[in-house]
């Protein structure tokens, strides 16, 4: 189903107001279907409108308590420090209240926070987390790098602390591609480097939380399991990223289920349906994919390779604790559009408050 559709039907929930439009159906799996579309004539004569048929695939209410954000830094029109302030109207006005953003955009603030404080505010907006980049040093597997790497962390984590933060979501640079016994010594170095950030920011009441991502040092299940095995649980905390587990080849529902205790954040995007439980296609090469709108790999949410519901019900089971931030590196609609849909999904078959 084309995401402008979803969008529609989305934004105007009332059939009544829609002039032989048709409604849509939601499966308990979560995923939109073109062959679900109901017709003006069987519609009106069943009597279910499109909240109904959203809330007969819903899930029941959640025993998590999740807090939904948002990353405002979608392509095409959201990208860049640019387009910081557009992405804050736009994100505003779908109803979004709490945002997370990288360090470059909001550099602009360091030494005024109020004044980043009153840009959030006037548009009843709050700061969920912003994420390390630009000029910062992130070779955490250098140990001669450490006092360095951390100085930079440290001055990030004292910024967002003044915005009442909770943690800091980081990625972990480029890729280094070392093997055996270099690469088991690079985790090593960066697991120390980790845990001394996050012994840090435990005593500054806030959580340092890794960040999983493709063409990162961070990336592979082995990765994963040798980082927050080395590391201490009190300290290091993990973000799960569900595209960019998908896409390393992982099943995001089994990596929640493990480590459901060690995360305090999900980035949460789509996957085509045929990668549903792992990526299974030739390898991906940094450069060729995501680069345009007809090579994209992540989409937004309901298009089926992700299992939320399958999530969820692990979270509840766990009273589990945390953020649900929708990001979306780039879409082949507009930014304000693709959250449109998203937004949607998180509420009518997530359940969850925006």
């Amino acid at each position: 189903m084309p995401a402008e559709d979803v969008s529609t039907f989305c934004r105007k929930r009332s059939y009544a107001k829609q002039k032989g439009a048709c409604s849509l159906a939601v499966h308990k799996d979560g995923r939109f279907r073109k062959e679900d579309y109901l017709t003006r004539r069987n519609f009106v004569f069943t009597g279910i409108g499109l909240p109904g048929l959203f809330a007969a695939s819903a899930l029941g209410a959640s025993k998590a308590k999740i807090t939904v954000g948002i990353t405002v830094d979608t392509r095409p029109d959201w990208n860049g420090p640019q387009n910081f302030i557009r992405s804050l109207d736009e994100a505003s006005a779908v109803g979004y209240h709490r945002v997370e953003t990288f360090w470059p955009y909001v550099e602009r603030w360091q030494h005024d926070p109020q004044g980043l404080k009153d840009v959030l505010a006037s548009r009843n907006l709050t700061l969920e987390t912003v994420s390390n980049g630009g000029q910062m040093r992130t070779d955490f597997g250098d140990p001669s790098q450490r006092a360095g790497v951390i100085e930079d962390h440290m001055k990030l984590v004292n910024f967002i602390h003044q915005f009442g933060c909770d943690h800091l979501k980081i990625n972990c640079g480029r890729r280094q591609h070392v093997t055996g016994a270099a690469k088991a010594q690079m985790l090593a170095e960066m697991s120390r480097t980790f845990d001394e950030i996050g012994e840090r920011m435990n005593a500054l009441g806030m959580k340092f939380g890794i960040h999983a991502h493709l063409d990162s040092n961070f990336q592979t299940r082995d990765e994963i399991d040798a980082v927050l095995g080395q590391t201490n649980p009190k300290y290091v905390h993990f973000v799960l990223d569900t595209g960019h587990i998908t896409m390393a080849g992982m099943d995001p529902v089994e990596l929640t289920r493990k480590y459901v205790s060690r995360i305090i954040e999900f980035h949460v995007k789509d996957c085509a349906p045929r990668d549903r439980g792992g990526y299974k296609g030739p390898p991906l090469k940094p450069g060729t994919y995501n680069t345009t709108a007809e090579n994209r790999v992540f989409y937004e949410l309901g298009k089926g390779g992700v299992d939320f519901p399958g999530i969820v019900k692990i979270l509840d089971r766990n009273s589990w604790e945390g953020w649900f931030t929708l990001e979306l590196d780039r879409t082949a609609t507009t930014a304000k559009n693709s959250c449109t849909i998203s937004k949607a999904y998180l509420e009518n078959v997530l359940n969850l408050k925006v």
